[in-house]
């Protein structure tokens, strides 16, 4: 991608108040989660108060049942959502691209095989298939993240072959089928190039539909149960009887906002990575 092409994508970003809001809200959370040992007061596995207390000086969103910082909680929860959502994301556009290159290039019966397959999973109910793989595989970090990976290739892969169909009915794609090129250097050259911005905005939905399917495991109590996310955060909360207090205020209340807010920065960036690559939807706004 030349230097011309990369100033020109980013004189739009910078013009979208959306997409620039959704970066912005990326790089806080970023921030927060490489420094969150310096920015946590305590260390959220131990107690450093007594259980139930109140927001105040020492501890700004109070103390959960067993007296553990919850404003610390929060803070290593960031890392470790954050850190699930991302990797589950990038091990799904991964297997989606393997999954699109190849029936989109080849076409014919691999074509029409694996996109049986693809809308095999895309049919299935979500929340039933979700729950089923979480409760076999069983709850620790990389089985969530495994979990997340194996639903979330689909619709990344089915967008995928559509840009390959799309590419290798290019004259380029096919001038070099006409002197001999070999498919690793078609696909490399010519393909992959095309198909990179496509993937790059499909990694960063998937990472905000990784962070919501984290959440609601977590939540079921399908989570890894000694990692502080904000999902297990969310399900103690629940499990311990913080709707019975007013400590839901600032126990249950705080992982939600969070959740929402990291989800919608990787929303309006993902979005913002979609107009600046379809020039049609540029075109209309």
């Amino acid at each position: 991608m030349d230097k011309q092409k990369m100033r020109n994508y980013w004189t739009i970003l910078t013009s979208n108040n959306l997409g620039m809001l959704g970066v912005g809200i990326l790089f806080v959370f970023l921030i927060i989660a490489l420094l969150a040992p310096i920015i946590a007061p305590y260390d959220p596995s131990v107690r450093v108060g007594g259980p139930f207390m109140k927001p105040n000086g020492s501890f700004l969103l109070g103390t959960n049942d067993i007296g553990q910082d919850i404003f610390s909680e929060l803070i290593y929860g960031t890392r470790v959502s954050l850190l699930i959502g991302v990797v589950a994301a990038l091990i799904s556009i991964v297997i989606g691209c393997l999954v699109g290159v190849i029936a989109g290039y080849y076409g014919g019966r691999v074509d029409s095989l694996l996109m049986r397959f693809v809308d095999l999973i895309l049919v299935i109910p979500f929340l039933p298939l979700m729950i089923l793989l979480a409760a076999f595989i069983g709850p620790s970090f990389w089985n969530i993240i495994l979990v997340i990976s194996l639903i979330s290739w689909a619709s990344p892969a089915r967008v995928i072959r559509s840009q390959v169909l799309s590419l290798k009915t290019k004259g380029y794609v096919e001038a070099a089928k006409s002197i001999g090129s070999s498919i690793r250097v078609i696909l490399t050259k010519h393909i992959l190039p095309g198909v990179i911005p496509i993937a790059l905005s499909q990694f960063v939905l998937a990472a905000s539909h990784s962070i919501l399917i984290e959440a609601s495991l977590s939540f079921l109590g399908l989570g890894d149960p000694f990692t502080k996310s904000w999902g297990t955060i969310l399900y103690y909360a629940q499990a311990r009887g913080a709707f019975l207090t007013d400590a839901w205020i600032w126990w249950i209340l705080p992982p939600g906002l969070l959740i929402t807010t990291l989800v919608i920065g990787f929303a309006f960036t993902g979005y913002s990575l979609e107009e600046i690559l379809n020039p049609r939807l540029r075109k209309e706004r």
